[in-house]
């Protein structure tokens, strides 16, 4: 029997293969554990409704962005995402606040037999704990995240009442397909018969993938964007977003926590589940979905979307991993006005490393890393290969080392970057 939170975590990190740690071998191509744990469970997820969130980048911020909204009009919200940055309990959290520890106990000592029957992935079983929690909390709602992919994601035991699709790029290419499309077939995968889905943004090439499902499942389909444009203005080195729903300005002067430009491709996908919504008659008033936008961060507690920790040298880290997460990040640099660039990097091994490392400028003086984790690609690796295209700067392995040794090499002009990995930024002090 299982006595303490700490020794639950323990238990699962030893016993069950985690994605997040050792990559693909912990990959579980079908459903049939997950339907298997919640059929002993008695099924929690058709108990509450849900809705369900694709993409390859922005995921995260709009599940984050729409469970906030969905609290500020009053519902009972439960939300779960992967992976975490600094707790296990970040991961299902209810009205922002995050799954009692007792219950991560409890929770792990019912379903112990299952554990060494079935010998599920660490995913699988989190997911079917946050469905158990949700559904003992009566969530009214809960906005559910898909971990990798879609098809056979772990989460896609449900039938939502609403499924959601980000962008879709280049990430798992060796899980997902070597194409864009082979990959959007994937995300795809999340679409119900009779479910209506939205797609945050059209991308050529792409477009007829969702159409073709959505078709063959009698679904309706959006794209928000061909109704929903977003508009950045600066000021003072912040960023406010307009938001133009149907050619009328919605919000004039949004001021979203999540300050990172490819928001822009998000919001409308939010905000187009919200016009959704409505129609099956959730009550969200406009001033709800402004107040819910602009309290994101404190009220779901998401942390590492283009975050400031630091001003006289600017420090900002971010989350983007992939080919379209750095290009962005490269974009929102490139607004500031700055002496030196320093960037902290560090990667996992199954990442698009060249092509990444292609999108960094060669001027700017970088500290290779790796987090704590098997999957990490070790830092002298990662510098050789950045070496050879002319990158240049200093292996120092600790995360938070790296980090010190940059602050102790710029001046108060400087930029400071931390990133190429969410484990990256789960290592910052202090984060």
């Amino acid at each position: 029997m299982i006595s303490s939170y700490t020794e639950a975590i323990q238990f699962l990190y030893a016993n069950l293969p985690m994605f997040q740690r050792v990559g693909a071998v912990a990959y579980r191509p079908d459903l049939s554990n997950t339907i298997h744990l919640c059929e002993a469970l008695g099924n929690p997820h058709r108990k509450f409704r849900s809705i369900h969130i694709a993409g390859t980048n922005g995921k995260g911020s709009t599940s984050h962005m729409l469970a906030s909204v969905l609290q500020s009009a009053g519902y009972r919200t439960g939300l779960y995402t992967s992976p975490h940055l600094k707790e296990f309990t970040e991961r299902i959290r209810v009205n922002g606040q995050e799954v009692s520890k007792d219950f991560v106990v409890d929770f792990v000592n019912r379903i112990n037999p299952l554990i060494h029957e079935l010998k599920p992935s660490f995913f699988e079983i989190t997911v079917a704990m946050a469905f158990d929690y949700f559904a003992q909390q009566k969530v009214d709602v809960a906005v559910i995240e898909v971990g990798l992919g879609g098809r056979l994601d772990s989460t896609n035991v449900i039938t939502p009442i609403l499924s959601l699709i980000t962008n879709i790029g280049w990430d798992h290419k060796d899980l997902l397909g070597d194409t864009l499309e082979k990959i959007a077939t994937e995300k795809a995968g999340i679409m119900k018969p009779g479910v209506p889905v939205i797609i945050s943004h059209r991308q050529a090439g792409i477009d007829e993938v969702f159409l073709n499902r959505a078709n063959a499942l009698g679904s309706s389909i959006s794209f928000a964007d061909d109704s929903i444009v977003v508009k950045l203005q600066f000021d003072s080195g912040a960023t406010a977003f307009q938001i133009i729903q149907h050619d009328e300005v919605s919000i004039e002067q949004l001021k979203l926590p999540l300050q990172g430009l490819y928001q822009r491709l998000n919001l409308p996908g939010v905000m187009n589940a919200v016009e959704l919504l409505r129609t099956m008659g959730f009550s969200i008033s406009q001033p709800a979905v402004i107040a819910g936008l602009e309290l994101t961060t404190i009220q779901t507690g998401l942390k590492g979307r283009w975050q400031k920790l630091g001003e006289s040298p600017f420090i900002y880290c971010d989350t983007g991993h992939n080919v379209d997460g750095i290009r962005e990040v490269m974009n929102q640099i490139a607004l500031f006005q700055y002496q030196q660039l320093h960037i902290v990097i560090g990667m996992v091994k199954d990442k698009d490393i060249a092509d990444v490392l292609s999108l960094l400028p060669k001027d700017a003086t970088y500290y290779f890393c790796e987090a704590s984790i098997p999957r990490a690609l070790p830092a002298e690796i990662l510098s050789d290969k950045a070496k050879a295209i002319g990158l240049k700067g200093m292996v120092i392995k600790n995360v938070n080392e790296a980090i010190h040794t940059a602050k102790n090499s710029t001046s108060k002009n400087d930029f400071i970057f931390i990133g190429g990995s969410t484990f990256v930024v789960a290592e910052i002090a202090g984060l």
